[in-house]
């Protein structure tokens, strides 16, 4: 294996952190979509949902291959970051249809716009695999369907819907900061000279695209 460009930590273990992260990032989306769409108003709606947490779980499923085929048994690799995973959940339980599916957008793209970002340091390889699983797809336009149609309905909606994505967004950030921090071998990839100098950039641009989605909304990020 190749080594970073710190020059301690393997190139195949940091891109195995990166992965384990997304795989059971993946995996709590399955849990946590599959849960909320009993909250959904119609059963349009709440088969909408359920389809998502259903491209989830295939996606904690192509990582999981990724990660065995480079070595590393998956459950053994996704172990660490549980209890960071975890912990944000609890931070921000929903509470009825509307927050969960804020939570479901807002979580989707700004965890797939970092994965992507962190790939960035990585190798060519892993940049393709994460930029192939991370990006945007018919799950992500379907949520913003749903928060569309919603505001669209109730507008009333709004301002509580954009201070949930406020906070949803700062305990996210929070998220990736306290995973970094727990765990160096994956925070590594973000120490080199290049990679801190652009870590602060990242965050900015991560919170203008989260900003942008949101205004395409109509709510104020």
């Amino acid at each position: 294996m190749g080594t970073s460009s710190t020059g301690m930590v393997p190139q195949g273990q940091l891109a195995a952190g990166l992965l384990a992260a997304m795989a059971y990032g993946e995996l709590s989306a399955f849990g946590r979509l599959s849960s909320d769409s009993r909250l959904a108003p119609t059963l349009r709606e709440r088969a909408m949902l359920a389809k998502i947490a259903v491209g989830a779980f295939g996606n904690y499923a192509t990582i999981s291959t990724r990660l065995t085929e480079m070595g590393f048994d998956p459950e053994d690799a996704m172990l660490p970051f549980q209890s960071a995973f975890d912990h944000f959940h609890e931070r921000t339980v929903s509470r009825d249809w509307f927050e969960a599916v804020m939570k479901a957008y807002v979580i989707d793209t700004v965890s797939s716009d970092f994965y992507r970002a962190v790939a960035g340091f990585l190798d060519a390889g892993t940049q393709h695999f994460v930029t192939q699983v991370a990006s945007a797809d018919h799950a992500t336009e379907a949520l913003r369907i749903l928060l569309a149609r919603a505001l669209r309905d109730d507008p009333r909606l709004a301002s509580r819907l954009a201070l949930w994505g406020r906070r949803l967004v700062a305990e996210a950030l929070t998220q990736a900061q306290r995973v970094g921090q727990e765990h160096p071998e994956l925070g590594s990839v973000l120490q080199s000279a290049e990679a801190r100098t652009a870590t602060g950039a990242i965050t900015a641009e991560l919170a203008e695209r989260h900003a942008r989605r949101m205004s395409g909304l109509g709510l104020r990020a």
